[in-house]
């Protein structure tokens, strides 16, 4: 990879890594096969008798089996794949247009899409570096390395938790190559020369940058894909168990991510510690940031209005559920009025009233189309169909009946929860984790109500354990805008996101699932 210029890193304008010859050959042979592969597959499974299936069960799965190979393989877009499988359904008579594209309109895509409206106006306001510069310019930061690399993390785990990962690697990956020239620099006026490819701490500070990304997303359903993908899929799959709530996720989630960021913190800073006691100009470099926001704007005061209502109506139902009951009408009603999805709708609209900068609204419709990731709302409500109609048709259960024969009966709850993790966590090292997790999804949650256990740990498991994703460039967006620094070796990522995997999936995610969720849920 070629370097980048002192210029380029400064201004923060780094493109994408570029695939290496290999890189592009893998992925050209990848969508080939796949393109290949998944019809073939369909005809074959739709052609094969299988008398334990309805007809509409069987030729669900000969589609399921070419959205899979599509969704994996990528010969074309993973949303546009998610429209296929909804298409095919109802081209080939397995239900008809209304109920194979109900999902598209489920509440959770407008609470997430109501996510989207508020991240979107937090980056064109510049709340989020508000929030990201404050972190870093707090008096315990100051010039230590040690505190800057957690100054750092915190930053990004914070804003993640709301925000798309993918825009706070942007966002903080400037501000990290920023720091590392500063040290270039206090290391050159004292006559040494280092070369920040090779440096520990170079690639420690750009992984801590990537790493947090991806464990602050874990923090609330709105944080990453596949939080609100299992959320969906219990509520499509097991409408017996009750729903879970925002506030419920908030409190898994925040264990979870302090866990998770602990766990990062030890193993890469005994990685990649640093060879100085201070860096001299940090502080100055910080406090150069913090002046360029210059004063609050009211756009940034009607920002954090929209955002702060959001947030209350979120995690108020826990607070009546605490004062008044999980039981009382008080939440009922509550939970009648300002669902989650309401919720968020009720402070993404707030953007358009109320009065920003120069006589315009805090959000302009054009920006807010723009912040929307349409195409991670197909891919959602996509998976959402289609797993929905693995539970109608009676698919999941044969699927669940199939992983009893290996499972056992009464399979351990370690062991059955841990498997879905590890598929998982593997799964979304090779490709995207939003679709690994409405591929394992649908089948996790089936199998546990065909052996009559309780699908939400298992659900919550999956959506922790694809967040992951660290050992590959390809693994999530922010690995891959670190890894264009040319200051990480692949090897090293390797090691140190192998390790943190290991440790995050059988040390916090599944006692995690296994007693807190079950605590929380009062089970």
């Amino acid at each position: 990879m070629a370097e980048l210029t002192i210029e380029e890193k400064q201004r923060g304008s780094v493109a994408p890594p570029q695939p290496s010859k290999e890189e592009s050959k893998f992925d050209r042979n990848r969508h080939i096969a796949g393109a290949i592969l998944g019809p073939l597959c369909a005809v074959l499974i739709w052609l094969t008798p299988i008398d334990a299936l309805k007809p509409e069960a069987h030729h669900l799965l000969a589609i399921m089996s070419l959205v899979a190979i599509w969704w994996i393989c990528e010969p074309v877009p993973i949303p546009v794949t998610s429209l296929i499988g909804p298409t095919l359904c109802v081209i080939l008579g397995v239900v008809d247009m209304k109920t194979a594209f109900a999902a598209f309109a489920s509440p959770m895509i407008f609470l997430f899409m109501g996510g989207f409206i508020i991240a979107k106006a937090m980056m064109v306001n510049g709340l989020d570096k508000r929030i990201a510069y404050g972190i870093m310019s707090m008096k315990w930061v100051g010039d230590s390395p040690r505190r800057i690399f957690i100054a750092i993390g915190l930053a990004c785990m914070m804003c993640s938790g709301w925000i798309s990962n993918t825009a706070t690697a942007a966002m903080m990956f400037p501000i990290a190559l920023g720091l590392l020239e500063t040290i270039r620099e206090m290391m050159a006026s004292q006559g040494k020369q280092i070369d920040l490819s090779n440096y520990k701490y170079a690639t420690g500070l750009m992984l801590m940058t990537a790493y947090a990304c991806s464990i602050g997303g874990v923090l609330t359903p709105i944080g990453t894909p596949p939080n609100i993908i299992m959320i969906g899929f219990l509520d499509e799959m097991a409408k017996e168990v009750p729903h879970v709530s925002f506030f419920n996720w908030m409190v898994w989630g925040s264990i979870a991510m302090v866990l998770y960021f602990l766990v990062a913190y030890v193993v890469l800073w005994r990685l990649f510690p640093a060879e100085v006691s201070h860096i001299a100009g940090a502080k100055e470099f910080i406090a150069e940031k913090v002046r360029g926001l210059g004063k609050w704007t009211r756009s940034q005061v009607c920002t954090l209005i929209g955002f702060s209502t959001a947030v209350l109506l979120w995690v108020l139902p826990g607070v009546l559920s605490v004062i008044y009951g999980s039981d009382s009408e008080i939440l009922k009603d509550y939970n009648k009025y300002f669902p989650e999805a309401a919720a968020a709708m009720v402070g993404a609209l707030l953007l358009f009233f109320l009065p920003g900068d120069n006589g315009r609204p805090a959000l302009r419709w054009k920006q807010a189309v723009e912040g929307v990731e349409w195409g991670t709302l197909l891919l959602f409500g996509g998976g959402l169909a289609m797993g929905g109609l693995m539970y109608t048709t009676g698919l999941s259960d044969w699927i669940g009946e199939g992983l009893k024969l290996l499972l056992g009966q009464n399979p351990s709850s370690i062991v059955f929860v841990g498997i879905f993790c590890v598929a998982a966590l593997l799964l979304s090292e090779l490709t995207s984790h939003t679709a690994a997790t409405n591929l394992i999804g649908p089948i996790a949650i089936g199998t546990a109500l065909s052996l009559g256990i309780n699908p939400v740990p298992v659900a919550v498991g999956i959506a922790l354990s694809s967040s992951l994703g660290f050992m590959m460039p390809v693994s999530t967006p922010p690995n891959a805008i670190v890894y264009a620094s040319g200051y990480i070796p692949i090897t090293k990522m390797i090691k140190s996101g192998l390790i943190i995997d290991i440790i995050g999936i059988f040390l916090i995610t599944i006692p995690i699932v296994l007693l807190l969720v079950n605590l929380v849920l009062g089970n």
